[in-house]
């Protein structure tokens, strides 16, 4: 067996290694750059969906209601009453009067549940900024004013923010948590400071309502999954504008998360991945996993090399470890533990069987539904629906 596969792969590896330091070094820049004050204060309307209870939801509304911010409303969408956020939806209404909103979704247009839960809630904002934020994330008391100094320039179309995990209990919401720290926001600041492309994750995501309208209204994405992605898009090429990447991260609070869990999320961004950036971008994303590569190294290294090889794969993963390390630390208070960052390297070879996957599989499971996922992540019904159906407000 030749020896060129192996030396092949370690040079990718080795070249993955320095995209990745590069990356955390693009992170410290933009995280350590002063946080824009407001000049305005705006009202601001928050768009905030949900569906069953989420690890710390009560927590999570909580952190909207002590937002340092004059004028603001939260509207809490459910798709029914029979919905298990429900309940707690109206518990925040009686804690924080008039504060919080409860809006029940009318009517379902689109393939895309959340999407369709945005189409009411826009419709009934009272402001005309709005910003959408996921259930499971809590924020700082000055995530409002960050978003509103952004938005005070007319050339910027969107601002969304970097994510940090927080919560960890099981180890799928540790490995998702070590991705959000090591991949997703050193990525997502790297793309926008760097210029290569504006990436919009809808953990957080905020536009003027004249600007959305301009988009088409969140009806021009409600048969496209990756409805984030694809209005970050919208942005530069309809609006002629910018994506701004707020300094403050938003927290992703998950506790019970099951490997299984999380497998099964990232085999499902893997698709919405290539279906949205094409083939060649989807597959050029395995330099940024060194481990992965360094693994195969080591496994087809023939008898001579095997040993250099095995050497190799330990001063990546250490390499990796370390430069994961130092970005989690910019994220979240106090980074992750020893123990915690030992699981790194499992943790990428688990995503990188998921973006394996996702080179060939062309549906998602998602909310009891089997979806065929198309170019731009339009979406179409594999199997009815199993979720009750809305009840209409």
């Amino acid at each position: 067996m030749t020896a060129a596969p192996t030396w092949i792969l370690l040079g990718a590896a080795a070249l993955g290694v320095s995209a990745l330091t590069v990356q955390l070094a693009v992170l410290w820049i933009h995280l350590r750059a002063p946080v824009p004050a407001p000049r305005t204060f705006p009202g601001i309307s928050i768009l905030k969906p949900l569906c069953g209870v989420d690890d710390g939801l009560e927590e999570n509304l909580a952190s909207f209601a002590a937002l340092d911010w004059p004028d603001f409303e939260v509207l809490l969408g459910v798709r029914s009453v029979v919905d298990a956020a429900y309940p707690l939806a109206r518990a925040a209404v009686r804690r924080w009067p008039g504060r919080f909103r409860v809006v029940l979704q009318r009517g379902a247009p689109g393939m895309n549940p959340k999407v369709n839960q945005l189409l009411t809630l826009a419709r009934t904002a009272r402001h005309d900024l709005l910003v959408i934020s996921d259930s499971n994330v809590r924020v700082d008391p000055g995530y409002l004013s960050e978003i509103a100094a952004l938005l005070e320039d007319e050339r910027v179309g969107m601002v969304t923010s970097p994510i940090a995990g927080e919560g960890e209990v099981r180890i799928g919401s540790l490995m998702d948590h070590l991705h959000l720290a090591s991949w997703v926001s050193p990525a997502m600041v790297a793309a926008k400071r760097l210029r290569i492309r504006d990436i919009v994750v809808g953990k957080s995501m905020a536009l003027r309502r004249a600007d959305l309208e301009a988009l088409g209204g969140f009806d021009a994405v409600r048969n496209v999954l990756a409805e984030d992605y694809v209005m970050g898009r919208m942005v530069g090429q309809v609006l002629g504008k910018r994506v701004e990447v707020a300094r403050t991260p938003v927290r992703n609070v998950g506790a019970h998360r099951s490997l299984r869990d999380f497998l099964g999320r990232y085999e499902r961004w893997a698709v919405l991945q290539r279906h949205a950036a094409g083939r060649l971008a989807y597959s050029s994303f395995v330099l940024m996993n060194p481990v992965l590569l360094a693994l195969l190294a080591a496994a087809v290294a023939p008898a001579p090399i095997a040993p250099t090889a095995l050497a190799a794969f330990g001063a990546v993963c250490l390499a990796k470890v370390s430069v994961d390390a130092a970005a989690a630390r910019l994220l979240r208070q106090g980074g992750f533990r020893l123990a915690q960052l030992a699981m790194i390297p499992v943790k990428d070879v688990a995503f990188g069987a998921a973006w394996a996957i996702g080179q060939f599989r062309n549906e998602v499971a998602w909310r009891g539904n089997k979806i065929a996922v198309g170019p731009g992540t339009r979406i179409a019904p594999l199997e009815p629906a199993t979720e009750p159906e809305t009840l209409v407000a």
